[in-house]
């Protein structure tokens, strides 16, 4: 069995709570198998521009709890950026048994959903397993499609599940190729800087 893992999700804006604008930016990180209590213990190796500015001037989750078990990547991602349980949601884990399909199912994974930037199936990939709304999607809904979302993770599951359906994109690495893709869902074509990164190397 895996290891337990707590995630924490800091997000942060450049205008405070107190102010009645709305914010102009909103970023939401997920560390994988990151206790909150490094913080903590950590806090006085930390610089003052990265995980000090974020708990400083964001909002830190302190004591989050997960109301279900096992806690994967996938149905993780899913209640953190839902704010449901996988019961609601409907990714129960990373991979299941689809009784309907008769077969195992991975996540992200869409047997319709076309590859960008590679030919392998690591690019097939959709939120169309998520039952429910993400933080995203209902942004966009409320702004009328005017906010911009994306995700971007070396994990197809913790871009694709965060940003929901409506996402502008979501680029993930492909473990084949070495590059950055994602699929038809969000976009026709990898964009420019994207291409550059990747002829990177």
């Amino acid at each position: 069995m895996r290891k337990f893992f707590l995630l924490i999700l800091i997000s942060f804006s450049f205008i405070t709570y107190s102010q009645k604008k709305a914010p102009k930016l909103v970023v939401g990180i997920v560390i994988d198998q990151m206790r909150t209590d490094y913080i903590y213990r950590y806090w006085n190796r930390l610089g003052e521009g990265g995980f000090k500015r974020l708990v400083n001037e964001g909002f830190f989750c302190k004591n989050t709890h997960y109301n279900y078990v096992p806690t994967y990547t996938g149905p993780g991602h899913s209640s953190i950026y839902t704010g449901a349980a996988p019961s609601a949601h409907g990714i129960i884990a990373n991979d299941w048994y689809s009784k309907e399909l008769g077969k195992e199912i991975y996540c992200v994974s869409d047997e319709k959903a076309k590859p960008i930037g590679t030919q392998s199936k690591n690019g097939m990939m959709s939120p169309h397993n998520q039952l429910t709304t993400t933080l995203g999607d209902e942004l966009k809904l409320f702004i009328n499609g005017k906010s911009k979302v994306f995700g971007v993770s070396l994990k197809d599951r913790s871009s694709v599940l965060p940003v929901g359906h409506a996402g502008n994109a979501a680029f993930w690495f492909d473990e084949e190729t070495g590059n950055f893709v994602s699929s038809d869902w969000y976009v026709k074509e990898l964009p420019v800087w994207l291409n550059n990164f990747n002829a990177k190397n």
